[in-house]
């Protein structure tokens, strides 16, 4: 409601259009309250002066966890993978990890093998779940159809994301799109795998069948592997919640880090939307602000039960107001308004949560054409748990131009055959290249080009 106890119009048309379509009431419930938060201006600014940098965080190498424990932990685990995006900034129009990763595999096909592997290795059922999104959903169930053995204990392989509608900048009503009505939808952001775990009967499913831990982690991250280490450490910690961390370098200062809020010493996330503009340099200080946040967590499956009764199914994270375009393919359609929470930010609603350092190959994101490149090139490897390695202490850098490789149609047509980047500290590309035989790059490899498109092999620049 308003100041003056009345709902806004813009709110009860947004309620309506969700029912309309089906959606549940507790994915209404979560929408009024982000709706309210958006109409009364919340920010979610989080300024320098209320946190303190999180230090001396526990390391995962030097943890000392039981064999024995660790596969039991293990064993009542449950991986999630979030699906719902399209990865539309690398022009991609169906679920991003459909995308082709190394030998024509994709994040799907070595997500499956990473928790194929892992149940063979440890004996143990461990289910794979997928939150899906309406644009992810069929596209990724129709591939695992080659996987008949993957559902465990009467499991689905997924659970979807609600609908809510874009709503309009000038004044939040729900946005009408007649040239492509299903661009007045989108999904809720990440944050709501929590309701919709609830929501969907899963947590109660997962309870009966005797399990009580669920890891997490987004589906482009090959790094985030089932690991009995971290379950072994997780159980044993006795928290609700914890979050993987990874020590910061000058490469990750865009990166979201945890804090400690000086009010109570309760761990949160502060990501640069939830940044003072004027106090961006404490936010990308990586001595300031050591550790960033991977994006991997561990729940306590009862802890999360009994929150979400407790609140209604609402955790009420904080608000992130992402404007875009109601087409994002076209930057001159109306710009719109939607209401998003980052999964992350949990943190701060579990007391006694926890944060652990692991290694920095839990955490291989691919966001652009940049990081494709990487990953499909020899500076990893896969290992036998399908799980991307490298022995160089330090990856190279990688910088196409933006104006032709960074889309994955625009990637494809010029990159036939990586070139070998082992021994390279780093690959900059400028102007129209394309890469048809192979090439053995070392040290600080350069390509320049203002004129037509021409071919690596012969071309004149430093590599």
């Amino acid at each position: 409601m308003n100041d003056n106890g009345l709902v806004p119009a813009g709110l009860t048309q947004a309620l309506e259009k969700m029912r309309a379509r089906g959606v549940d009431d507790t994915a209404c419930r979560a929408f009024a309250h982000y709706y309210h938060l958006a109409a009364t201006g919340a920010t979610g600014l989080i300024p320098e002066d209320t946190i303190t940098p999180l230090d001396d965080v526990e390391r995962l190498t030097d943890v000392d966890v039981d064999e024995t424990r660790a596969h039991d932990a293990l064993a009542r685990t449950v991986i999630v993978k979030l699906n719902g995006g399209l990865g539309t900034s690398m022009g991609l129009d169906r679920a991003k990890t459909l995308l082709r990763v190394r030998d024509g595999q994709t994040f799907l096909d070595l997500i499956v093998a990473q928790v194929r592997r892992a149940r063979a290795r440890h004996g143990v059922r461990l289910p794979l779940l997928f939150l899906n999104s309406f644009r992810t959903q069929a596209d990724t169930l129709t591939h695992l159809k080659r996987y008949p053995d993957l559902a465990v204990d009467g499991l689905p392989l997924d659970f979807l994301q609600s609908a809510q509608p874009k709503l309009r900048l000038d004044d939040l009503t729900p946005i009408e799109w007649p040239a492509d009505p299903s661009l007045e939808w989108c999904p809720p952001g990440h944050g709501e795998v929590y309701t919709r775990l609830a929501s969907s009967g899963l947590l109660e499913a997962l309870m009966k069948r005797g399990y009580q831990y669920l890891s997490i982690a987004n589906g482009d991250n090959l790094g985030a592997a089932p690991d009995p280490r971290l379950a072994g450490w997780f159980a044993a910690s006795g928290a609700p919640y914890a979050a993987e961390v990874c020590q910061r370098t000058a490469n990750d200062r865009k990166g979201g880090h945890l804090a400690r809020r000086r009010s109570d010493g309760q761990l949160i996330l502060r990501d640069t939307a939830q940044t003072p503009a004027d106090q961006m340099h404490h936010f990308t200080d990586e001595h300031r602000h050591r550790y960033f946040h991977c994006n991997n967590l561990w729940l306590d499956i009862a802890a999360l039960q009994e929150r979400l009764t407790v609140t209604g199914g609402v955790l009420g994270l904080p608000l992130i107001r992402n404007e875009k375009t109601v087409d994002p393919t076209d930057p001159t359609s109306p710009g719109v308004l939607q209401l998003e929470t980052a999964m992350g930010a949990a943190i701060e609603v579990f007391p006694g949560a926890r944060a652990i350092a692991v290694e920095r190959n839990r955490f291989l994101p691919v966001k652009t054409t940049n990081e494709l490149l990487l990953l499909r090139s020899d500076v990893y490897s896969l290992d036998g748990y399908a799980r991307p390695v490298t022995a160089l202490t330090a990856l190279p850098e990688i910088d196409l131009d933006p104006n032709y490789y960074k889309t994955i149609s625009q990637f494809d047509q010029r990159i036939h055959v990586v070139p070998s980047l082992r021994d390279a500290h780093s690959l900059r590309v400028r102007g129209d290249w394309t890469f048809t035989h192979p090439l053995h790059l070392t040290g600080d490899a350069t390509l320049e080009n203002t004129g037509p498109q021409r071919d690596a092999a012969v071309g004149p620049p430093n590599i």
